[in-house]
């Protein structure tokens, strides 16, 4: 081997590579791809596997026992340092890369980055079929692999070792640009991952890809500037490009400075601390009334770092202001041109500062902050109303659970979640007291993601309280991180919720007259119904079994002292509590779930007729 060549296996080649990969945003370096998870099988053990044992001294391993929670891992580690760190994912041929499909779709839709190195087929196929392998008949280059090419960013197939020294760089630009950044996949056929080549010294330097912070151009500038002058009722929409460009101070300091009030997207709450005079809470289908009547009248929406998803925009009903314009703030183009919206495409941080600057002296009228300000009074007395608990020694409802959960954690404490009803109960309810405290994975909505993610936190915030609240679907649906857990002595705190069954999706079955059919997990009769009788199964006893402390609450009393303990809990811990029924806020606006046109059934015939008047009110932003 020359001195300016090193000879390495294509999988020791990408593992010393990535070991090499920083960001660098406003001075701070992190680690690009700070680890990697695996669950090993024929198509990486002796390629990916063996370069992981070879350099386990650069880059660290995390054992998962189900792919996709992996990839669930990977991306809350990512979220929660504003995607300047990143994790990779390697799984076997077959099944264990198919798995990656859903994670990979989480990602990308969320704008999250994450590395997926799947094994695949042999490039010589020399033995071909192998064991699960896809064979299809008049494409013999296609492999199971190729189903992630529409939910990843960037995508190749390593078909020879050097083709590595120009696909790795350019996956590492796509994973840190924050404006491209999600899923990105090298797939990885099995005899090339074990095959040697002489690599140039330079391909394993230390590599820095700086974030940047684009300014706004100054005509777009001017022109956001001249239609916020002009607003009498602006509203700002605070998505999750706020946190991901760490621009909360800046938001804070617009709106000190000018008195525009501030709704938030699932992604974006917390954007303003809860008690800031100007924070309205949630908007949308799960939002609250005093942000939800404030976009009926607003005539300017500023969007920040929103993609505005059909929950935000109430399906089109929302905005509802006949003259009603759009100003949109973010780094992604495609994102900024909705709603036919003016633009500023730029960082979030650095376009804020500049709204703030050309704004000096500006303020909304006197009379709209009056306005928001006794909104949030009244929003603030149903908040305490659903949360609080007058019997101490009742079966706690959902929303009383999140009210204890509020009295024990501190500014620091993070609290994920994903799907099922609690999604709405806390974008709601929930007074976020930090940045990163608020963790809704809602662009995906994906069942099963809050205890990997919980995991992916925990090591990117290391003694922090890390709370994953989970329903009894969604814990049935991917529990097995647990192990994970264990095995790393990550004290994550799960609080699982157990109310028999698919809550939410059984009341929107209800609301479009598909009469709550299939969404209880009760016993049936002979005749198809409901007896009414729950199933004898005991996810605690289950959450025991793998490994996790067990905290069994029966009271709102027991909930709270229970709480407590594993809020100082040194390993993970299961709060276990089975809710009464109980009445949280409803949606305060609507959201779009076609009803069946024709149907002999009342409840479905019902539904349609409230389904054409909502939809009356859907309008097109041209």
């Amino acid at each position: 081997m020359s001195a300016a060549t090193r000879r390495l296996t294509t999988a020791q080649a990408l593992v010393r590579f990535l070991a090499a990969q920083y960001t660098e945003r406003d001075g701070v370096r992190h680690r690009l791809v700070a680890g990697t998870w695996g669950i090993f099988g024929h198509g990486n053990v002796a390629g990916v596997g063996q370069a992981l044992v070879e350099y386990g001294d650069v880059m660290p391993f995390h054992q998962g026992r189900s792919e996709q929670a992996m990839v669930h891992a990977a991306v809350g580690h990512a979220r929660h340092l504003n995607r300047l760190s990143a994790q990779a994912v390697t799984t076997s041929i077959g099944p264990g890369a198919t798995n990656l499909v859903t994670g990979a779709a989480l990602a990308t839709v969320n704008r999250l980055p994450v590395l997926l190195l799947p094994g695949d087929y042999f490039a010589s196929h020399a033995a071909d079929p192998l064991l699960q392998q896809l064979e299809h008949p008049s494409e013999a280059d296609v492999s199971v692999n190729d189903a992630l090419r529409p939910v990843s960013r960037y995508f190749d197939r390593i078909n020879r070792p050097e083709a590595l020294l120009a696909s790795a760089p350019r996956a590492m630009r796509v994973l840190a640009d924050p404006a491209e950044t999600g899923a990105v996949t090298l797939a990885l056929p099995q005899d090339v991952q074990a095959e040697a080549f002489d690599w140039p010294e330079e391909f394993f330097a230390d590599r820095v890809w700086r974030v940047r912070r684009p300014a706004p151009d100054p005509e777009e500038l001017g022109d956001a500037v001249r239609a916020l002058r002009a607003a009498r009722r602006p509203l700002i929409v605070a998505g999750g490009g706020v946190h991901h460009g760490e621009a909360e101070a800046a938001l804070e300091a617009l709106v000190d400075a000018t008195g525009i009030p501030v709704a938030s997207t699932q992604a974006g709450k917390g954007s303003l601390r809860h008690d800031h005079p100007a924070d309205l809470g949630g908007i949308g289908h799960t939002g609250t009334a005093v942000a939800d009547d404030l976009a009926r009248t607003a005539d300017l929406v500023i969007g920040v770092g929103t993609r505005y998803s059909d929950f935000t925009t109430a399906s089109g009903t929302l905005f509802q202001d006949p003259g009603v314009r759009f100003l949109n703030l973010n780094i992604t183009a495609f994102d900024a041109h909705k709603l036919a919206a003016r633009t500023l495409v730029c960082d979030a941080r650095a376009g804020l500062t500049a709204l703030t600057g050309a704004l000096s002296g500006h303020r909304v009228p006197s009379s709209y902050e009056d306005e928001y300000r006794a909104g949030r009074a009244r929003w603030e007395e149903t908040v305490r109303a659903a949360l609080r608990a007058d019997d101490e020694n009742a079966v706690p409802t959902q929303t009383q659970v999140l009210g204890a959960l509020d009295a024990v954690v501190g500014d620091e404490d993070v609290v994920i979640n994903a799907a099922g009803s609690l999604p709405g109960d806390l974008h709601k309810l929930w007074r976020s007291r930090s940045p990163r405290q608020y963790h809704l994975e809602y662009g995906y909505s994906c069942m099963g993601y809050e205890i990997p993610a919980a995991l992916g936190v925990q090591q990117a915030a290391p003694g922090v309280p890390v709370w994953a609240l989970v329903g009894d679907g969604t814990y049935l649906m991917n529990p097995t991180e647990i192990v994970t857990a264990v095995q790393e002595e990550l004290p994550v705190k799960l609080v699982l919720v157990q109310n028999h069954g698919y809550a939410s999706i059984g009341g929107l079955s209800e609301s479009v007259g598909a009469e709550r059919f299939g969404t209880d997990y009760r016993h049936r009769a002979a005749d198809g119904s409901f007896t009414g009788a729950p199933l004898p199964v005991d996810l605690a006893a289950n959450a025991a079994s793998l490994g996790m402390d067990v905290l069994r609450a029966k009271t709102v009393r027991e909930l709270r002292e229970a709480l407590s303990t594993a809020r100082a809990a040194t390993r993970p811990t299961c709060v276990y509590v089975e809710t009464a029924a109980g009445d949280a806020p409803g949606a305060q606006a609507w959201w779009d779930v076609p009803v069946a046109e024709v149907s002999a059934r009342d409840a479905a015939t019902g539904a349609r007729a409230r389904y054409e008047q909502a939809v009356a009110d859907r309008r097109h932003h041209l």
